[in-house]
């Protein structure tokens, strides 16, 4: 079957007010770009003509600014799930513009099988190359795409001469079953490729294939600087230390890792610790110092769903694909990301807390409690099922005014009980095994920066100290409202709350 090639305008006008639209990529590695653009032109037009256009988003986590991005600055996006980074979309979810639903990134998919949201009219997918009887061969990422061209009425391709045909075979491409059908996963070590290395689809619902040469928007991060230099060295030294008492074995465990410069920070760390021996990734993302590593020997093997590098590292993988192809394999983000497989494989989770309290809990979507970040991510995905989960921070921010320990979490998302470590750049406080009390101390103990320590010690000395979790309610977000009131938490006193 030979498919129309079609221009973008054409393939955006088949998009219309109140449709729902499922997105190829995760992080803006292999999202559709041109199309969402062209969308965003087609909402300003008809808005300025008075007329509504509004359309639903299904990702597999963040996208780049030709979509979220353009997409809020139109007013075009009624509902949007799952993650996403956009400063310009984060702005429009807080001012109360978008139905935001922030869901953990394993339960997108089959929440969209299962009905929970609705219809899925279009999917827009990047492909690096599509085949006359419907194989589609995705780009830098897996997301939700295998669900999304299931589910859709219509699909339009982005055929993306920005990305090599190398990419083909980089892919394992699985859907589980619904239940009651569904059946284990069987990846039983990083490697296992269980699925094609294609999307498979009736070619009937290719509507239109629209040429593209657009390179992924790639996020930079900033470079390691000494505060993340030593959160990276303090969760390295742990893990080397865990290894040596027997705890984790000698052989090593997988591991997954967040996005952003404390993770480059510790995988970093990781890596070139000698005592540690060459590992494997099973994770969401891999970042440029997992490339650097794989070349160096020190990682073996990365799983993941997306390749969230530099266009620079991108194309050295292409360049260099016979190197690279029996040292990753993309997946889907319900694969990737799956607590069975998860738990099985004995991952070694490390995420970026926003802040923790003095018991473990953990925020890692909201500042002050109502303002959206990004979302959780993959983070709870992998926390309650890993082997060990960590959580990274700087101990204060805003130069100094904001304590990340607090006495108690301005918004909850990951909770005391999966909570087995936490690491500032002033330490590292185990909590496994551990009452509330016993947590308390160690994470004021270890975690916290000196200008905030003695305050801590004097709200857990306000309590009774009788409870099995002790807090002075009225007190326990009272340095929040310091921050409100002042601007800086170090000037918090507990003695109005007596």
């Amino acid at each position: 079957m030979s498919f129309n090639h079609i221009s973008v305008a054409e393939a955006a006008s088949l998009i219309k007010h109140g449709y729902n639209i499922g997105l190829s990529g995760f992080t803006p590695a292999g999202t559709a770009k041109a199309v969402t653009a062209e969308l965003a032109k087609i909402a300003e037009a008809e808005h300025a003509a008075g007329r509504p256009f509004q359309v639903g988003i299904f990702t597999g986590a963040s996208t780049g600014d030709s979509c979220d991005g353009v997409l809020s600055r139109a007013k075009a996006i009624r509902y949007r799930a799952p993650y996403t980074t956009n400063p310009d979309f984060r702005k429009a979810v807080n001012n109360g513009e978008i139905a935001y639903n922030d869901i953990h990134l394993s339960q997108m998919a089959q929440e969209l099988r299962y009905g929970f949201m609705g219809k899925v009219n279009v999917a827009i997918i990047e492909a690096c190359e599509v085949t006359d009887d419907g194989k589609i061969y995705l780009t830098a990422a897996g997301g939700i795409s295998p669900t999304v061209c299931r589910l859709a009425d219509k699909i339009i391709i982005e055929l993306n001469a920005a990305h090599s045909k190398a990419a083909m075979g980089l892919h394992d491409v699985y859907e589980p079953l619904d239940p009651p059908y569904r059946r284990e996963i069987p990846v039983y070590k990083p490697s296992d490729r269980i699925g094609t290395p294609y999307i498979q689809v009736d070619p009937k619902k290719i509507v239109g294939i629209v040429e593209t040469n657009w390179p992924d928007e790639a996020r930079s991060f900033s470079a390691a600087d000494p505060l993340t230099d030593k959160i990276g060295r303090n969760v390295a030294d742990f893990l080397a230390s865990d290894m040596k008492r027997g705890i984790i074995p000698p052989t090593f465990l997988p591991l997954q890792s967040g996005v952003g410069n404390i993770a480059n920070a510790v995988l970093s760390a990781l890596g070139h610790d000698k005592t540690i021996p060459p590992f494997e990734m099973y994770t969401e993302v891999i970042q440029n110092s997992v490339i650097g590593l794989i070349r160096e020997g020190r990682i073996k093997f990365g799983s993941a769903c997306s390749l969230t590098v530099t266009n620079d590292c991108l194309q050295g993988i292409y360049d260099d694909m016979d190197f690279f192809r029996d040292k990753l394999v993309l997946r889907p983000s319900e694969i990737s990301n799956n607590p069975e497989v998860v738990r099985r494989l004995g991952i070694i989770s490390i995420n970026t807390a926003i802040e923790a309290d003095i018991y473990g809990n953990v925020n890692s979507t909201h500042i002050g409690g109502t303002k959206m970040m990004n979302g959780i991510g993959g983070s709870g995905d992998f926390t309650r099922n890993a082997y060990i989960s960590i959580f990274t921070c700087p101990s204060v921010a805003k130069e100094g005014k904001i304590s990340a320990i607090v006495p108690m979490i301005s918004h909850h998302d990951h909770t005391e009980h999966d909570v087995n470590i936490i690491v500032t750049e002033q330490g590292v406080a185990d909590l496994r095994g551990k009452s509330p009390k016993e947590r308390a101390q160690a994470i004021i103990e270890n975690c916290v920066h000196p200008d905030y320590k003695q305050l801590l010690w004097d709200y857990l000395k306000m309590t009774d100290g009788k409870a099995q979790t002790p807090h002075a309610i009225r007190a326990a977000l009272g340095m929040h409202a310091e921050l409100a009131k002042s601007g800086d938490m170090r000037n918090t006193d507990w003695g109005q709350y007596l």
